[in-house]
């Protein structure tokens, strides 16, 4: 079922997001894993720009195990919509600002003393433990408590009395270009937890494996993985083994259209001419919409069916295309990420235009633009 854009605003520019795809893409991971093993889903980011509570309804109702958010700001956000399921904040919080942990039932993210020591004094005072997990630092050099020094801090944070420690994880710098260093960085994990193990401690939840750890890298899946850009249909890497089904649609329509004589410059800058006596279309969505403005003149868009180059500079709020003598009218429904019966423009494709990543691409895309939800 799609429900019509028109119900959401008046500018004729929204998402399709494909829920039956998503739904697929969560069993096509499924597949790769043993049975045993449970599934976070990162949703941070407005789930990757798809829509953070309708994503995470549909997941909860696939049977995901876990959700993953980027800070408590998120995980509230879902509480609030009555998604109970469990909520990692994979982020730091400063120790001031902890309180929403215990009142949202949510899971902390954990590489410091001060972090934990501040946990524990407030659930002391609520008589309720804090559920965390420790990030490891394996190679990332961000968040996470070097490896080196892993295993006495584990066991300090172990004597704390309202502090659970529910999970220890890692993650993944290079898995999509550096096999060697990945390995090394799954090897050294597992030499910690059995390190642990041999001193009786274990940790219920082990994880490491992204989107490219799932597919590539089988001995990082522990009993939790963390996939995030292949449930919404984007690939890690090129000629990967998996098949998945595009999440995002990005879709606007004609809205004014002329006739424009041969040798006339367009857009802010003149940095397209016509090169003929032609119609130009004009488009309601620009780069305040977070469409990149380094498309202009490089991007293109799909108009019935047609592949059509942006001519010059995208706008704030608009953009135009050169049709020439295509019979486009007003109200035809115009493609910029998405498939139609002839073509396709995918999220991978606008990344490489813009020599970036496709998580910048769909994340960008701002809350200006509704999200229609087929299902």
């Amino acid at each position: 079922m799609l429900i019509s854009h028109r119900k959401i605003g008046y500018r004729p520019t929204w998402i399709e997001v494909d829920l039956k795809a998503l739904a697929y893409n969560f069993k096509q991971v499924r597949s790769q894993l043993s049975p045993d093993t449970k599934i976070l889903v990162c949703v941070k980011s407005d789930a990757y720009g798809h829509g953070i509570v309708a994503v995470s309804r549909k997941l909860v109702s696939l049977g995901v195990d876990y959700l993953g958010v980027a800070s408590i700001d998120e995980g509230i956000v879902l509480r609030k919509a009555g998604i109970n399921a469990p909520i990692l904040v994979l982020g730091m919080v400063l120790p001031g600002d902890i309180e929403p942990v215990f009142r949202y039932r949510l899971t902390q993210t954990v590489c410091s003393e001060e972090l934990a020591l501040a946990l524990n004094r407030m659930g002391k005072r609520r008589n309720q433990a804090a559920n965390i997990h420790i990030k490891i630092d394996t190679g990332m050099g961000r968040l996470g408590v070097l490896f080196t020094h892993a295993y006495s801090f584990i066991k300090e944070i172990r004597r704390l009395d309202y502090v659970n420690v529910e999970g220890i994880f890692t993650h993944f710098p290079c898995a999509d270009i550096d096999p060697t260093f990945t390995r090394y960085q799954i090897e050294i994990f597992r030499g910690l937890i059995d390190s642990l193990y041999r001193e009786d401690i274990r940790i219920p939840l082990c994880h490491a494996a992204n989107s490219m750890g799932v597919i590539g890298y089988k001995e990082s899946h522990f009993n939790l993985v963390r996939p995030g850009l292949i449930i919404y249909g984007l690939y890690p890497r090129r000629n990967i083994k998996i098949r998945l089904k595009p999440v995002m649609s990005l879709k606007t329509k004609v809205v004014y259209l002329k006739r424009i004589p041969k040798g006339k410059g367009l857009s802010y800058g003149h940095t397209y001419r016509t090169k003929d006596n032609t119609t130009v279309v004009t488009l309601p969505i620009g780069y305040g919409d977070g469409y990149p403005r380094i498309l202009s003149g490089r991007g293109d868009v799909l108009i019935s069916g047609r592949r059509l180059r942006i001519s010059g500079r995208i706008c704030m709020d608009q953009m135009l295309v050169d049709v020439g003598s295509a019979k486009v009218k007003i109200g035809d429904e115009v493609i910029l990420i998405g498939t139609d019966a002839k073509a396709a423009i995918s999220a991978e494709e606008l990344a490489y235009r813009c020599g970036t990543i496709p998580y910048e691409i769909v994340c960008g895309i701002g809350n200006r633009v509704p999200r229609i939800y087929i299902d």
